[in-house]
């Protein structure tokens, strides 16, 4: 009988040996497309479990082309849209037997540094999902020469060397504006979250475009360093304090949902304002707490699954180049506009 005491390791060979197939039938069960009787697998499958043997995926994967393992570098853990997008990528990439290395970029600095260390992993692609990666540093992580795919995920992006799988932020943007005009507002702020070289988003330059051509005016607009809620409190209230009611605006457009949530707060319980009475309020992305009685925040939700399941077509395409896509989500009209 094989060895099976826990003190050492238990093999291809030995689970072979205990259902009467070789160690290629073994290896064969552990492969999702691999040709094998569902009879075979089962039997060993049953005695794998018994035995405790577990497949050597790193030796595995030093048999294949392909690792089914991917870096996924994400940094701004104050935006809760960012667990939302990790929940959805990481759901459809397990589905399909992708295997994930998370990286927390703490910071700028931190960032190239984390990028060429996933470089120097044997990973088939790495996503980034963020704000802080920018030109500069796309340019250091591309010059390692060792990502085959380097994806930018939920951010569009200009360098020719990255994949970008983003929502239509133009289009998105374009419809809250057509949505703001329609229930006839005519004093918005546009609060925007913090500025990027490549890796970036159109919603503020797009909301100013659509407001200048109806009005020939650019609207107001103020620019919060982080995705933070908290920051985005303070910037809304130092920005409406001193202003007497009839300057207020009457719509505050906000480039996300944590932006959003911070300003609601503010006008609910440091102005005591009424929403959306005196001001009402916009937001995008669609993070779980705009639903929640405490909001009902009027949003534009990405399709997320959608733009998960494209990445990992991706992941498991051939092609490297023409890949960038853009999606098209929908507005969520609620009681906060």
């Amino acid at each position: 009988m094989p060895k099976s005491d826990g003190f050492e390791n238990v093999t291809a060979d030995d689970v072979a040996a205990a259902t009467g197939v070789s160690r290629w039938t073994v290896n064969r069960a552990f492969k999702k497309d691999a040709s094998i009787s569902p009879k075979t697998r089962a039997k060993v499958m049953s005695a794998a479990q018994t035995l405790g043997y577990v497949p050597d995926l790193s030796a595995a994967a030093l048999a294949s082309t392909r690792s089914n393992l991917v870096a996924l570098l994400v940094d701004d853990f104050t935006n809760p849209h960012k667990l939302v997008m990790m929940e959805r990528l990481t759901r459809a990439l397990r589905s399909r037997g992708w295997d994930t290395l998370l990286v927390n970029t703490l910071d700028r600095e931190d960032t190239a540094p984390a990028l060429l260390n996933a470089s120097q992993r044997r990973v088939d692609a790495t996503i980034l999902i963020g704000v802080q990666f920018d030109d500069e540093v796309l340019a250091a992580a591309q010059g390692a020469r060792r990502f085959r795919k380097l994806i930018i995920f939920a951010r569009s992006s200009s360098n020719p060397d990255t994949i970008s799988i983003a929502v239509d932020d133009e289009a998105a943007t374009r419809e809250i504006a057509q949505y703001v005009l329609g229930k006839g507002y005519q004093r918005p702020l546009y609060v925007a979250g913090p500025r990027t070289v490549s890796a970036h988003l159109l919603r503020k330059e797009t909301f100013q475009e659509v407001w200048h051509g109806k009005f020939g005016v650019l609207p107001e607009t103020v620019s919060v360093d982080r995705y933070d809620s908290i920051m985005a409190a303070e910037v809304a209230y130092d920005t409406l304090r001193d202003r007497p009611v009839s300057a207020l605006p009457d719509v505050i457009v906000c480039e996300n949902d944590a932006l959003a949530l911070g300003v609601i707060d503010t006008i609910r319980h440091r102005l005591q304002l009424r929403i959306p009475d005196d001001i009402a309020v916009v937001g995008f992305d669609d993070v779980p707490a705009a639903s929640s009685p405490n909001y009902r925040l009027t949003t534009y939700r990405q399709p997320l699954t959608d733009m998960s399941n494209y990445l990992v077509d991706v992941l498991e395409g051939p092609d490297a180049t023409n890949l960038d896509r853009k999606f098209i989500g929908r507005l969520v009209i609620r009681e906060s506009a």
